[in-house]
Protein backbone atom coordinates (compact mmCIF):
# COMPACT_ATOMS: atom_id res chain seq x y z
CA UNK A 1 0.00 0.00 0.00
CA UNK A 2 2.93 2.28 0.81
CA UNK A 3 4.60 1.62 -2.66
CA UNK A 4 0.67 2.36 -4.30
CA UNK A 5 0.47 6.17 -2.76
CA UNK A 6 3.87 6.73 -3.93
CA UNK A 7 3.27 5.69 -7.26
CA UNK A 8 -0.19 7.25 -7.15
CA UNK A 9 1.55 10.84 -5.77
CA UNK A 10 3.93 11.03 -8.40
CA UNK A 11 1.17 10.29 -11.02
CA UNK A 12 -0.98 12.59 -9.41
CA UNK A 13 1.68 15.03 -9.26
CA UNK A 14 2.52 14.82 -12.83
CA UNK A 15 -1.13 15.91 -13.99
CA UNK A 16 0.11 19.31 -16.62
CA UNK A 17 -3.11 21.27 -15.17
CA UNK A 18 -1.93 24.47 -16.28
CA UNK A 19 -0.89 23.16 -19.54
CA UNK A 20 -4.65 21.56 -19.79
CA UNK A 21 -6.33 25.10 -18.70
CA UNK A 22 -4.54 27.12 -20.87
CA UNK A 23 -5.02 24.93 -24.01
CA UNK A 24 -8.88 24.86 -23.35
CA UNK A 25 -9.10 28.84 -22.88
CA UNK A 26 -6.73 29.99 -25.35
CA UNK A 27 -5.57 27.01 -27.74
CA UNK A 28 -1.97 27.80 -26.92
CA UNK A 29 0.72 25.18 -25.64
CA UNK A 30 1.75 26.58 -22.29
CA UNK A 31 5.45 24.78 -23.02
CA UNK A 32 5.86 27.18 -25.59
CA UNK A 33 4.91 30.52 -24.10
CA UNK A 34 6.94 32.78 -22.04
CA UNK A 35 9.36 30.82 -19.21
CA UNK A 36 7.60 27.13 -20.71
CA UNK A 37 6.75 26.14 -17.39
CA UNK A 38 3.23 24.43 -16.55
CA UNK A 39 2.53 26.00 -13.56
CA UNK A 40 0.28 29.10 -12.09
CA UNK A 41 2.18 31.75 -13.16
CA UNK A 42 3.29 30.99 -16.46
CA UNK A 43 -0.39 30.12 -17.17
CA UNK A 44 -1.33 33.17 -15.88
CA UNK A 45 0.57 35.17 -18.29
CA UNK A 46 -0.83 32.83 -21.03
CA UNK A 47 -4.35 32.76 -20.27
CA UNK A 48 -5.05 35.56 -17.71
CA UNK A 49 -5.68 35.79 -14.46
CA UNK A 50 -8.23 32.96 -13.82
CA UNK A 51 -6.85 30.47 -15.59
CA UNK A 52 -3.69 30.82 -13.62
CA UNK A 53 -5.83 31.02 -10.39
CA UNK A 54 -7.27 27.69 -11.47
CA UNK A 55 -4.39 26.03 -12.16
CA UNK A 56 -3.15 27.13 -9.18
CA UNK A 57 -5.67 26.17 -7.30
CA UNK A 58 -5.70 22.58 -8.69
CA UNK A 59 -1.77 22.11 -8.41
CA UNK A 60 -2.31 22.72 -4.63
CA UNK A 61 -5.59 20.40 -4.65
CA UNK A 62 -3.32 17.22 -6.72
CA UNK A 63 -0.08 17.40 -3.96
CA UNK A 64 -2.70 17.58 -0.77
CA UNK A 65 -4.83 14.70 -2.33
CA UNK A 66 -1.86 13.46 -2.89
CA UNK A 67 -0.38 13.17 0.95
CA UNK A 68 -3.95 12.79 1.84
CA UNK A 69 -4.28 9.39 0.03
CA UNK A 70 -0.93 8.06 1.61
CA UNK A 71 -2.16 8.96 4.84
CA UNK A 72 -5.15 6.60 4.28
CA UNK A 73 -3.12 3.84 2.95
CA UNK A 74 -0.31 3.70 5.73
CA UNK A 75 -2.36 4.45 8.64
CA UNK A 76 -0.14 7.98 8.37
CA UNK A 77 2.87 6.66 8.66
CA UNK A 78 5.25 9.91 8.43
CA UNK A 79 8.04 8.56 5.81
CA UNK A 80 5.69 7.27 3.63
CA UNK A 81 3.66 10.59 3.84
CA UNK A 82 6.36 13.12 3.86
CA UNK A 83 7.90 10.98 0.57
CA UNK A 84 4.35 11.03 -0.78
CA UNK A 85 4.47 14.93 -0.34
CA UNK A 86 8.21 15.12 -1.82
CA UNK A 87 7.00 12.76 -4.93
CA UNK A 88 4.03 14.77 -6.04
CA UNK A 89 6.32 18.14 -6.07
CA UNK A 90 9.02 15.85 -8.32
CA UNK A 91 5.94 14.93 -10.40
CA UNK A 92 4.87 18.12 -11.21
CA UNK A 93 8.34 19.71 -11.65
CA UNK A 94 9.29 16.58 -14.03
CA UNK A 95 5.75 15.46 -15.19
CA UNK A 96 6.04 11.58 -17.12
CA UNK A 97 3.04 13.41 -18.96
CA UNK A 98 5.50 16.21 -20.49
CA UNK A 99 8.08 13.76 -21.50
CA UNK A 100 9.90 15.84 -24.52
CA UNK A 101 12.41 14.41 -26.45
CA UNK A 102 13.56 17.37 -28.58
CA UNK A 103 17.28 18.00 -29.55
CA UNK A 104 18.23 14.64 -28.86
CA UNK A 105 18.17 14.72 -24.77
CA UNK A 106 15.00 13.29 -23.06
CA UNK A 107 13.50 15.55 -20.30
CA UNK A 108 10.50 15.82 -18.30
CA UNK A 109 9.02 19.08 -18.27
CA UNK A 110 6.67 21.11 -15.96
CA UNK A 111 6.32 23.98 -13.29
CA UNK A 112 8.65 25.02 -10.41
CA UNK A 113 6.77 23.28 -7.48
CA UNK A 114 5.43 26.44 -5.10
CA UNK A 115 1.60 25.43 -5.25
CA UNK A 116 2.27 21.61 -5.25
CA UNK A 117 4.50 22.28 -2.03
CA UNK A 118 1.54 24.35 -0.42
CA UNK A 119 -0.52 21.86 -1.19
CA UNK A 120 1.78 18.61 0.03
CA UNK A 121 2.48 20.89 3.64
CA UNK A 122 -1.33 20.99 3.58
CA UNK A 123 -2.09 17.59 3.15
CA UNK A 124 1.04 17.05 6.23
CA UNK A 125 -0.52 19.41 8.62
CA UNK A 126 -3.31 21.45 7.40
CA UNK A 127 -2.92 24.83 9.54
CA UNK A 128 0.38 25.47 7.80
CA UNK A 129 -1.25 26.73 4.96
CA UNK A 130 -2.01 29.81 7.46
CA UNK A 131 1.63 30.61 7.54
CA UNK A 132 3.04 29.66 4.13
CA UNK A 133 -0.08 31.16 1.89
CA UNK A 134 -0.01 35.30 3.53
CA UNK A 135 4.18 35.03 3.80
CA UNK A 136 4.34 33.68 -0.14
CA UNK A 137 1.19 36.12 -1.00
CA UNK A 138 3.54 39.20 0.58
CA UNK A 139 6.28 38.21 -1.42
CA UNK A 140 4.26 37.40 -4.45
CA UNK A 141 2.19 40.49 -5.15
CA UNK A 142 4.71 42.94 -2.54
CA UNK A 143 7.94 42.21 -3.35
CA UNK A 144 6.58 41.27 -7.17
CA UNK A 145 8.86 38.15 -7.72
CA UNK A 146 7.29 34.88 -8.34
CA UNK A 147 10.39 32.91 -8.05
CA UNK A 148 10.85 34.19 -4.92
CA UNK A 149 7.14 33.86 -3.25
CA UNK A 150 8.10 29.79 -4.91
CA UNK A 151 11.35 29.40 -3.05
CA UNK A 152 10.23 30.54 -0.05
CA UNK A 153 7.39 28.33 0.40
CA UNK A 154 9.79 25.19 0.93
CA UNK A 155 11.68 27.04 3.29
CA UNK A 156 8.51 28.17 5.22
CA UNK A 157 7.73 24.91 5.26
CA UNK A 158 10.73 23.51 6.43
CA UNK A 159 10.92 25.64 9.47
CA UNK A 160 7.38 24.93 10.53
CA UNK A 161 8.03 21.44 10.76
CA UNK A 162 11.06 21.36 11.90
CA UNK A 163 9.52 24.04 15.00
CA UNK A 164 7.09 21.55 15.22
CA UNK A 165 9.57 18.42 15.50
CA UNK A 166 11.46 19.92 18.40
CA UNK A 167 8.56 20.19 20.17
CA UNK A 168 7.50 16.88 20.12
CA UNK A 169 4.40 17.97 18.10
CA UNK A 170 5.46 16.46 14.96
CA UNK A 171 7.76 13.65 12.99
CA UNK A 172 11.17 14.54 12.01
CA UNK A 173 10.34 12.64 8.53
CA UNK A 174 8.68 16.11 7.99
CA UNK A 175 11.45 18.35 8.00
CA UNK A 176 12.76 15.60 5.63
CA UNK A 177 9.93 16.58 3.06
CA UNK A 178 10.76 20.55 4.10
CA UNK A 179 14.33 20.35 2.95
CA UNK A 180 14.02 18.19 0.05
CA UNK A 181 11.54 20.31 -1.43
CA UNK A 182 13.19 23.28 -1.24
CA UNK A 183 16.04 21.56 -2.89
CA UNK A 184 13.61 21.01 -5.90
CA UNK A 185 12.23 24.80 -6.14
CA UNK A 186 15.58 25.86 -6.09
CA UNK A 187 16.95 23.45 -8.83
CA UNK A 188 13.95 24.31 -10.62
CA UNK A 189 14.38 28.19 -10.16
CA UNK A 190 17.84 28.55 -11.05
CA UNK A 191 17.72 30.56 -13.72
CA UNK A 192 15.58 32.47 -12.14
CA UNK A 193 17.82 32.75 -9.28
CA UNK A 194 20.58 34.09 -11.95
CA UNK A 195 18.15 36.34 -12.56
CA UNK A 196 17.59 37.73 -9.71
CA UNK A 197 21.15 38.57 -8.78
CA UNK A 198 21.74 40.23 -11.74
CA UNK A 199 18.48 42.42 -11.01
CA UNK A 200 16.01 41.25 -13.87
CA UNK A 201 14.01 38.78 -12.75
CA UNK A 202 10.52 39.25 -14.53
CA UNK A 203 8.14 41.52 -12.29
CA UNK A 204 4.65 41.20 -11.67
CA UNK A 205 1.64 42.96 -9.56
CA UNK A 206 1.80 47.08 -9.16
CA UNK A 207 5.56 46.55 -9.76
CA UNK A 208 5.65 45.14 -12.99
CA UNK A 209 3.11 47.86 -14.41
CA UNK A 210 5.34 50.59 -12.44
CA UNK A 211 8.17 49.44 -14.27
CA UNK A 212 6.20 49.49 -17.37
CA UNK A 213 5.19 53.14 -16.86
CA UNK A 214 8.53 53.97 -16.27
CA UNK A 215 10.03 53.19 -19.40
CA UNK A 216 6.97 54.23 -21.45
CA UNK A 217 7.87 57.60 -19.48
CA UNK A 218 11.71 57.65 -20.21
CA UNK A 219 10.85 56.89 -24.14
CA UNK A 220 8.55 60.14 -24.00
CA UNK A 221 11.27 62.00 -22.37
CA UNK A 222 13.95 60.57 -25.44
CA UNK A 223 11.80 61.36 -27.93
CA UNK A 224 11.42 65.03 -26.61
Amino acid sequence: MGILALVLAYLLGSIPIGLLAVRLSTGKDLRKEHSGRTGGTNAMRAGGLWVGLITTLFDFLKAAGAVWLAKVFTNEDPWIVAAAGVLSVVGHNYSIFLLDRSGGKIRFRGGAGGASTVGASTGIWAPSMLIILPVGLVLLFGVGYASLATMATGLIATIIFFVRALNGSGPWAYVYFGVIVEALLLLGLKLNIQRLLQGNERLIGWRARLKRRQEKAKEVLEEQ
